[in-house]
């Protein structure tokens, strides 16, 4: 029997460390991510995403630990690993100054695309979100979801096999983050090209193949986003009471630790009944305002790695 072909990794990353003077960003991070993959990364602010990416994407240096994309190094081979890649930042990197044609000459330029390639690639993709009549404006006299899309589409121009995308949505509204979503989702059926996210908005990374949740630089959780709400258990049930924290006290031995929310508790539930919760509201020494329960989500996932108690 022939042995299995060996998966290609679009990103290995072993111990990356990353310091700003006292502050330790990334601490000994270890991160595979197969090629073709739609990977997320996520976390509360400060947790070391975006240093992760930056260091990915040789940005920036890491104090120790290794890291390859595509099998390059990222301080070794830098310049063959920024071949292979297409970011898109937080903050624009487009020039407001120049129009939408020269900001993405100016981007194939620094990948050495030919001119014809550059202008059929721009003119290809500046469609695809209704561009192309306003190729030569000014980028600063575009909405807020037309600089945005244009983002994406000087980050893909070079055809990259991984993008990385730093919170690309924030700020949009919901018509212009599904017209991005449907544009990467075409993309990478198109291409198989890797895709690394971090977003807080956890919907987005709902379509993942597998999330990882980085705190305090370093990952705590992985897995495919229904393996991970599964793990929260079957219902996330919220409890209303004047005096939360006593009930809380008083239901923890029988239902866990819980999150709290002003007056509200939060439980994680494993039991496909829920009708023994009903007695909740009349149990003697207990106020109950209100009890509801619904099935868990990302959103929950991320608020109790949030709170170390996933």
């Amino acid at each position: 029997m022939n042995p299995a072909p060996a998966i290609q990794l679009a990103v290995n990353a072993s111990g990356l460390v990353k310091r700003y003077g006292d502050v330790l960003a990334v601490d000994g991070l270890d991160l595979d991510i197969p090629a073709g993959q739609f990977f997320g990364l996520l976390g509360p602010n400060g947790s070391g995403k975006t240093s992760t990416i930056h260091m990915l994407a040789t940005l920036i240096r890491p104090n120790s630990g290794s890291a390859k994309i595509f099998g390059n190094d990222v301080v070794r081979d830098a310049v063959a690993t920024r071949a292979s890649i297409g970011l898109v930042f937080q903050e624009s990197a487009l020039d407001r100054t120049l129009s939408i044609a020269e900001n993405l000459r100016f981007a194939g330029l620094l990948y050495d695309l030919p001119a014809k390639v550059i202008e059929e690639r721009s003119a290809e993709l500046l469609a695809l979100f209704g561009l192309e009549e306003k190729r030569n404006r000014p980028v600063g006299s575009l909405s807020g979801g037309m600089r945005r899309a244009l983002d994406i589409v000087r980050g893909v121009i070079h055809h990259p096999k991984i993008l990385f995308l730093d919170e690309p949505t924030i700020g949009l509204d919901l018509p212009n983050r599904r017209k991005i979503w449907r544009f990467i989702e075409n993309l990478r059926e198109q291409t198989g090209m890797t895709v690394l996210l971090t977003t807080h908005y956890l919907e987005e990374a709902d379509s993942c193949d597998r999330v990882a949740f980085i705190k305090n630089g370093k990952l705590v959780q992985s897995g495919s986003p229904a393996e991970l709400i599964a793990s929260l258990g079957r219902y996330i049930v919220e409890i209303e009471s004047p005096d939360v924290e006593a009930l809380a006290q008083r239901l923890m031995p029988s239902l866990g630790n819980h999150l709290r929310d002003g007056n509200v508790a939060h439980f994680r539930y494993a039991h496909d009944d829920v009708s023994r919760l009903a007695g909740l509201q009349t149990e003697p020494g207990i106020q109950v305002s209100a009890l509801r329960w619904r099935q868990p989500n990302l959103n929950d996932v991320f608020l109790w790695v949030a709170e170390g108690k996933a």
